[in-house]
């Protein structure tokens, strides 16, 4: 069965302050990311936080990469959602754990989009599933 797309959820533990901080960095991190995971980066936002931290966020035609710092904790929050079978999301995952000098990190990888329901599905067939209430 086919997907809608991978998902992949990183957690970066025991970065350096100083980059996390680092908003040209986090979006130098986040371009080059995109361009790893063979995606196509329609347009970057990015917001530097007061007294610290970055959130960035690259729209992609295949969906998008985030990364939202916690320069105090030695901590980032990283989502990299592409569909289609050409991108390499869990590339651009480990390019920016390195890029973001992480001690140890957690990545999960979720395949979006694989009910039993086909992607395809007609909805005026009555053929998806219907939630029952509590």
């Amino acid at each position: 069965m086919s997907s809608a797309g991978i998902h992949c959820l990183l957690e970066l533990y025991e970065c350096p302050s100083t980059l996390l901080d680092n908003h040209d960095h986090i979006v130098s991190v986040i371009k080059s990311a995109a361009d790893i995971a063979k995606s196509s980066l329609l347009r970057e936002v990015s917001f530097k936080f007061n007294p610290q931290g970055v959130t960035a966020l690259a729209l992609l035609a295949e969906s998008h990469i985030s990364i939202h710092t916690w320069p105090e904790r030695g901590y980032a929050a990283v989502d990299i959602f592409t569909c289609g079978d050409h991108c390499e999301p869990e590339k651009a995952c480990r390019h920016i754990e390195h890029q973001m000098q992480a001690g140890r990190s957690e990545l999960q990888v979720i395949q979006r989009g694989t009910s039993s329901t086909p992607l395809d599905a007609d909805p005026s067939q009555d053929n998806f599933p219907t939630l029952s209430p509590n």
